[in-house]
């Protein structure tokens, strides 16, 4: 099965920042792994297809968190 790594930028000033994005990505269907990190304010994920990168940055944003910015395969997404 094909799979796609979406890196994003957010804005997360806590644990409880990082906790609330890694519950959301946790519940995200079709979500391999994932790896949020504090100290860089990333989140890197990996998914199985059909997820869309517009599917987990939305899912992302739910949290309130701001995301600065995103990738998709290495290239470039607008946020």
């Amino acid at each position: 099965m094909s799979e796609h790594q979406y890196k994003f930028n957010i804005t997360m000033s806590c644990g409880g920042c990082s906790g609330a994005v890694e519950r959301v990505l946790k519940k995200l269907e079709g979500v391999k792994s994932f790896d949020v990190s504090l100290d860089s304010q990333t989140a890197t994920v990996v998914t199985e297809l059909p997820v869309s990168y517009e599917t987990v940055l939305a899912t992302i944003k739910k949290t309130g968190k701001t995301v600065n910015s995103g990738e998709a395969d290495g290239q470039t997404m607008a946020v």
